[in-house]
């Protein structure tokens, strides 16, 4: 489950996520609003980016990969 790509995607996505929250939090200027017509981007893109990699999270554990046994794995 460590190296299935959804884990790399959504750990990826979440702590992106992280960063543009905190940016937002620390570094929110009016300059900065004015080129987005008021709105805080980087919040809202944090909290999206946050919430898509934790849905890939729930995705990894409510619907895993089948395993192979050792059966599906001969050829007759």
């Amino acid at each position: 489950m460590l190296f299935d790509i959804r884990t790399i995607v959504g750990g990826l996505l979440a702590c992106y996520g992280v960063i543009l929250i905190v940016v937002a939090l620390a570094y929110n200027t009016d300059f900065q609003r004015a080129k987005t017509g008021g709105i805080d981007i980087n919040l809202w893109a944090g909290i999206g980016m946050t919430v898509v990699g934790l849905i890939f999270f729930a995705w990894v554990r409510l619907r895993p990969v089948p395993q192979l046994t050792s059966a599906d794995d001969e050829t007759e």
